[in-house]
C-alpha cells in the first residue's frame, strides 16, 4: 500500500469518526489488508464495498475510499503489471464498469502527487487552468463540473468563513456540492495545522465529511 495513500486514509477515517454521533468500529483495520492486497482491482473494490456495507455510520466516505483505493493502484498495484496494462481492454473495461463510482477528488489527488513529483506548491488557479484544462474547448465538461469553483476561485485567498458561505450558495445540483468546502479550503491553506483544522470544522455545514477530505488532502499534500 502506498503510504501517501494509508496516511491519507487513516487521516480521514479518524476525523470522520470524531466528529460523528453513531459512534461504531472504525472499517480502518478492515480497510488496510484491502488496499494491501495483490488481488484485482475489482476484486478489491467489491471487498470494500463489502466494509462500507458493514459499517453504515461511515457510508459518507465510501466514494471517497473508492477515490483512494484507485490512486494506490495507480501509485502502487500497476508498477506490478503489464507496462501498456492502462491501455489494454481490460482497463478499458474497468474504467467502463467504475464510471459512477469515485469522486472528483481523484483528480486533486493526482494534481498534488504531480506538484510534488514537480516540486511546485498547489494553487487553485494552476490546478484548474493547467491541469484540468478548464479552458480549452475540449475540455468543457471540466469546466462545467468545475463551473462553482471558477466562479469563486479569488476564495482561495480568502478564508474559511467566506468559502463555507459560497459554500452554502452552491447549485444543489452540482457535481461538486459536497467537495466544494474541503477542496476550495484546501487551496486556501493547504498545510492546515490543529488551529486551522479548528477554524474549518467550526466553519463547516457537515463536519464529519468536511473534516475527512479535509484531512485526507492534508495528508495526502504533507506525506
Amino acid at each position: 500500500m502506498d503510504n501517501q495513500v494509508q496516511y491519507s486514509l487513516q487521516a480521514a477515517l479518524e476525523n470522520f469518526a470524531g466528529l460523528i454521533d453513531e459512534k461504531g468500529p472504525s472499517p480502518e483495520l478492515s480497510l488496510l489488508p484491502i488496499f494491501d492486497s495483490d488481488a484485482p482491482l475489482m476484486e478489491k473494490v467489491g471487498l470494500m464495498d463489502t466494509v462500507f456495507d458493514d459499517h453504515a455510520a461511515y457510508e459518507e466516505l465510501r466514494e471517497v475510499c473508492f477515490d483512494l483505493l484507485l490512486i494506490n493502484f495507480f501509485l502502487k498495484d500497476v508498477k506490478k503489471l503489464e507496462e501498456d496494462y492502462l491501455e489494454s481492454a481490460e482497463w478499458e473495461a474497468i474504467e467502463e464498469a467504475t464510471l459512477d463510482r469515485g469522486t472528483e477528488l481523484l483528480n486533486v489527488l493526482l494534481y498534488i502527487r504531480e506538484c510534488q513529483e514537480e516540486d511546485l506548491e498547489p494553487e487553485l488557479d494552476d490546478f484548474l487552468n493547467e491541469y484540468l484544462l478548464v479552458n480549452e474547448d475540449e475540455f468543457q465538461d471540466e469546466h462545467r463540473i468545475y463551473e462553482a469553483v471558477i466562479a469563486n476561485r479569488e476564495l482561495a485567498d480568502s478564508d474559511y468563513k467566506s468559502i463555507a458561505d459560497a459554500a452554502a450558495k452552491v447549485d444543489k445540483e452540482n457535481e461538486l456540492l459536497e467537495l466544494f468546502y474541503p477542496l476550495v479550503s484546501f487551496f486556501y491553506e493547504p498545510h492546515a495545522d490543529d488551529d486551522h483544522m479548528a477554524e474549518f470544522t467550526e466553519n463547516s455545514q457537515n463536519k464529519a465529511f468536511d473534516a475527512a477530505v479535509y484531512g485526507l488532502l492534508i495528508n495526502f499534500n504533507h506525506s
